[in-house]
């Protein structure tokens, strides 16, 4: 019988399965310590450049004052929490109404032409407008028509806006996914008598939900930041907070503070997305082989 391979190999030339775990460790900690060393020098020498500016005094009384931080900290932190109330509400309408036009859109047939014509001009209209434009003529246009039963509050159509144009986008992400299920699980479906609504529902959707997370993730994250834009008109969000606070004090620090509450959760939740694309590429890749 012949021998092993582990047997044969020469102890010298080929590592064996028992060390090759502690030497990826190894490597691994080299790797981190290396990197973490570059990194902490890196940005000490851009922090040596900066603090030693001629004006690096002047800007550091202006954007990064202790004294204006705490004083405007807690009315960004309470504006900042309407930010988050805000995007939580708009993500869950987005997440909805986005399923529902992808879904039209998946529809075939001659007979639901006209909803899947209206789908696409709709979805065309809003991805083309900057989204800045889009809550300034929603925001200030519908209100100002004075109509019976319509909100007037900015805040409403503030969100509304951000749904809006968030739900274009993720109606093609949901369509994306949909069109990436194999076309057999759709004829399947219809010949168990399934009809067109069904077999979206209960056998291409779900499968098409789990193929697009990780670019709903990343809508995700985006949004979040988003929201900042209804301060234009003049809900007192964090950044609205920030902009009256410098309006009265000609100081900026207001804006440094509600650039940290963003970083708080935007950075967490982008790792996050991070981390589960990866997840979810390996599984792919592992039920590929």
């Amino acid at each position: 019988m012949s021998a092993a391979p582990e047997e044969v190999r020469s102890p010298g030339l080929w590592p064996s399965r028992r060390n090759r775990p502690r030497r990826h460790r190894e490597e691994g900690a080299r790797s981190a310590l290396i990197a973490a060393g570059s990194t902490v020098i890196l940005l000490g020498l851009i922090a040596f450049w900066v603090v030693n500016s001629e004006t690096w005094p002047a800007v550091q009384q202006q954007f990064f004052s202790p004294e204006k931080f705490r004083e405007v900290f807690p009315a960004v932190a309470s504006g900042f929490w309407l930010d988050i109330r805000m995007f939580m509400v708009a993500e869950v309408l987005i997440l909805g109404f986005a399923l529902v036009l992808a879904m039209i859109r998946a529809l075939r047939g001659p007979a639901f032409f006209p909803l899947r014509a209206l789908v696409i001009v709709f979805i065309d209209l809003v991805r083309g407008i900057p989204i800045i434009l889009l809550i300034l003529v929603l925001g200030f246009g519908v209100p100002a028509l004075q109509l019976s039963g319509v909100p007037k509050s900015p805040l409403f159509w503030g969100v509304a806006t951000l749904v809006i144009s968030y739900s274009a986008y993720t109606a093609e992400v949901y369509r994306a996914g949909i069109e990436s299920v194999h076309e057999s699980q759709r004829m399947s479906a219809r010949s168990l008598g399934l009809t067109q609504v069904q077999a979206l529902r209960y056998v291409l959707v779900p499968q098409a939900i789990r193929n697009v997370i990780p670019a709903l993730l990343n809508g995700f994250v985006s949004l979040q930041k988003d929201v900042a834009l209804v301060f234009v008109l003049g809900v007192r969000e964090g950044v609205r907070e920030a902009q009256i606070f410098t309006a009265k004090t000609f100081n900026y620090t207001g804006y440094i503070a509600a650039t940290i509450l963003f970083l708080l959760v935007s950075i967490p939740v982008a790792r996050f997305t991070d981390w589960y694309t990866e997840r979810d590429r390996r599984r792919k890749q592992a039920v590929g082989n």
